[in-house]
């Protein structure tokens, strides 16, 4: 855009002396303000907003508006320019700003704005470049009338708003200078529109991704002889990729992912100048023609999420520029060293999660020494890793969950050397070896997130994890690791997700839990930057979004006894606190109801006693609860958060009474509930153990299916 705007400035080129002369001229004569009517065009604009960003102070009417803030003005003082983003400005857009008839580029972008966009706007005889893009506009566009002359704009930024509807298709008939659109992230329905590139012979840049558009790619592409860009992610189009997009041989950027197309790639071959190729989470079938290798040019492929399969071309060896390739979540097999990594020296992300390779890694992956993010997680790899990972410089992100490797101690040191390593998945391997101790271990100076579980791996908390300063994500879950949790645990200064989940821990809940500087801090966690997405799973809550994770701490499925610390209450930053099926016993504290931030709460199968305190009312985020399977009794508070939660989260609680449960407090009925035969209680507990034994293999099954897509 900006060199649209350059190139504009400059379309009517003026020798210097000339120059100089004009300038003179205009500096001598008497000075001169923008027109009347102008100015009451952009008054117009000022008075329809609620909130103007401090623009009052700057446009008076009582002075020259090419002075104002955003407004520029050409030599004989016409209006030439709105430029008004990041303003902050609320309210809505006046039709009174088509009056200005010199105007050629208005920006009001990344602002509040409501309303709908004017038609006159669309209509302009003059305006080149239009940017409302970022704000939250509504409604739909209007179909221009059949008589609307040929407009010059040519370039139309609307994305980021609130536009539904189709979009209108005689835009195209109007805009013959049409270079770029970008109606993405909004809410468009129907069919995708296709430029008439006939009628605007010199457009580049479609960009339609995060609509509702549906049905096929429409017919007309193939006129369009100069597009570089068709990006339409997101919606949902189906149907196979027609004939004619792959006679656009000047694209250099296609990307379609999140939708329902299907088919195979073999034309694809044609568009020999892509740079990108972004046909991810689709259903694509077969596989990558050999013919790949023509793309020379191509620099990221992603396929992955489709149902794509067969062994790799050799021929992807020739596509030497490649900096990211993604096939994860396919059918692809084969031996994975039939591509010569060491053809690919600008390949910065590799990830093939979820396949079915066979053989070694390749050791020609080492020479991409450009590598930030490896992932080969869920593979049928065999052998070792190798020592010349170290090679590796730039290494960020690694992941090679079970890839049947053995061996944890070799493999943590040879990974200690890659210091520039902030996250490892190497979890499901390693079945029943030993966590290594502190004098084996050493490095990991810069790890934010480390991943060993599922690998039922015996000892206890090694030493050398209090040395990883660095820390802040820890999934040591379904091991068989013993003894206490060590008070050094409160020296990771940047630890705020902790899952010990499903081990053989014991001892007390340490009061160095308490002390730990994230979990007490109610401040955003600090982003965890990752090559790649991290996808989590826990019995309660899947976790997708890259970056921000929440605050976690899991001790559930252990043998921890005594009591909470009443300390508890200084984890102000808690969303998710599960210490279910332990041996803990005594009063549920009452400082757990301080923890406001509280998402997820499970205090099941455990021994507490006494009455459920009246403080966890003030838990307003709680939208999972479970207490069940305890020794509480009295009643259940009928106001407040508690009441909201079905009759399961307190079974188990004989003594509990309630409305939402059986035993209603103070009736007769309940009276008579209360007394029950041994002969029912042994039923109700037979009842417990089969419904556990079901749900509890039906977690299990959840895990290991939703594990395949995890690291």
């Amino acid at each position: 855009m900006k060199s649209l705007n350059r190139s504009q400035r400059s379309r009517f080129p003026i020798p210097f002396f000339g120059l100089a002369l004009v300038l003179l001229v205009f500096l001598a004569s008497p000075t001169r303000s923008c027109t009347e009517q102008e100015k009451s065009s952009l008054l117009q604009l000022l008075a329809g907003l609620s909130q103007d960003g401090g623009l009052t102070a700057s446009w008076r009417s009582n002075t020259d508006c090419c002075r104002w803030e955003g407004i520029s003005c050409s030599l004989n003082r016409m209006v030439t320019d709105v430029v008004l983003a990041y303003r902050g400005l609320e309210g809505s857009i006046s039709p009174f700003l088509g009056n200005l008839t010199s105007l050629l580029r208005f920006d009001l972008s990344h602002n509040l704005l409501s309303g709908g966009l004017p038609l006159e706007l669309l209509q302009s005889s003059s305006i080149l470049v239009l940017d409302v893009s970022f704000n939250r506009l509504t409604g739909g566009l209007s179909e221009l009338p059949s008589s609307t002359p040929v407009r010059p704009l040519q370039v139309l930024n609307i994305s980021s708003n609130l536009f539904t509807g189709r979009f209108p298709s005689t835009i195209w008939e109007v805009m013959k200078s049409l270079v770029a659109l970008n109606a993405s992230t909004n809410s468009f329905t129907g069919q995708m529109p296709t430029m008439s590139c006939v009628s605007a012979p010199s457009f580049a840049v479609l960009e339609l991704s995060f609509n509702k558009f549906s049905g096929n790619i429409p017919p007309g592409l193939s006129n369009c002889s100069l597009l570089k860009l068709l990006s339409a992610g997101n919606n949902h189009l189906s149907g196979t990729l027609p004939d004619e997009l792959f006679k656009v041989t000047t694209l250099e950027h296609l990307s379609l992912p999140f939708n329902w197309l299907e088919g195979e790639l073999k034309g694809i071959i044609n568009l020999t100048n892509l740079v990108t190729l972004d046909l991810g989470k689709n259903e694509f079938r077969g596989n990558i023609p050999e013919s790949i290798g023509e793309l020379k040019k191509l620099e990221e492929l992603l396929l992955d999420h489709n149902s794509m399969s067969g062994e790799l071309p050799s021929a992807l060896s020739n596509c030497t520029n490649l900096v990211t390739l993604d096939l994860k979540v396919n059918h692809f097999n084969g031996e994975f060293t039939k591509i010569n990594f060491l053809s690919l020296p600008n390949l910065k992300i590799l990830d093939i999660l979820s396949n079915d390779f066979t053989g070694t890694i390749p050791e020609s992956i080492y020479s991409c020494s450009k590598l930030t993010a490896l992932r080969l997680s869920f593979n049928h790899f065999h052998g070792q890793l190798s020592e010349k990972i170290g090679n590796l410089k730039s290494l960020s992100f690694l992941a090679l969950v079970n890839l049947s490797l053995t061996n944890i101690t070799r493999t943590l040191q040879i990974l200690g050397s890659s210091r520039s390593l902030t996250t490892i998945f190497i979890g499901f391997n390693f079945l029943h070896e030993t966590m290594p101790e502190d004098d084996n271990i050493g490095g990991f100076e810069n790890l934010q997130v480390l991943s060993m579980n599922y690998c039922s791996l015996s000892g206890t908390l090694p030493g050398w994890l209090s040395k990883l300063t660095k820390l802040g994500m820890l999934f040591l879950q379904s091991n068989q690791l013993t003894g206490p949790i060590p008070d050094w645990i409160s020296s990771l200064k940047l630890l705020f997700y902790l899952d010990l989940s499903n081990n053989s821990f014991t001892g007390e809940i340490p009061t160095a839990l308490m002390e730990m500087p994230m979990l007490k801090s109610d401040k955003t966690a600090p982003k965890i930057f990752s090559e790649l997405p991290l996808y989590f799973f826990s019995p309660f809550v899947e976790y997708l979004k890259p970056g921000a994770f929440p605050k976690v701490l899991n001790l559930g499925i252990n043998n921890f006894t005594g009591v909470i610390p009443e300390e508890i209450g200084q984890l102000q930053g808690l969303l998710l606190l599960n210490l279910s099926s332990n041996k803990l016993s005594g009063e549920i504290p009452q400082q757990i109801g301080t923890l406001t931030n509280l998402q997820l709460l499970d205090l099941s199968s455990n021994h507490f006693t006494s009455t459920i305190p009246a403080t966890l009312n003030n838990l307003h985020f709680l939208s999972k609860f479970n207490i069940s399977n305890n020794d509480l009794e009295g009643s259940i508070p009928t106001a407040g958060q508690l009441s909201t939660f079905p009759d399961s989260s307190f079974d188990g609680n004989p003594k509990l009474c309630g409305l939402m449960i059986v035993n209603h407090c103070g009736s007769a009925e309940a009276a008579s509930e209360s007394i029950i035969s041994r002969e029912q209680i042994g039923s109700k507990v037979i009842f417990a153990i089969a419904f556990g034994a079901f749900f509890g293999v039906g977690v299990l099954y959840d895990q290991m299916v939703l594990a395949r897509y995890f690291g």
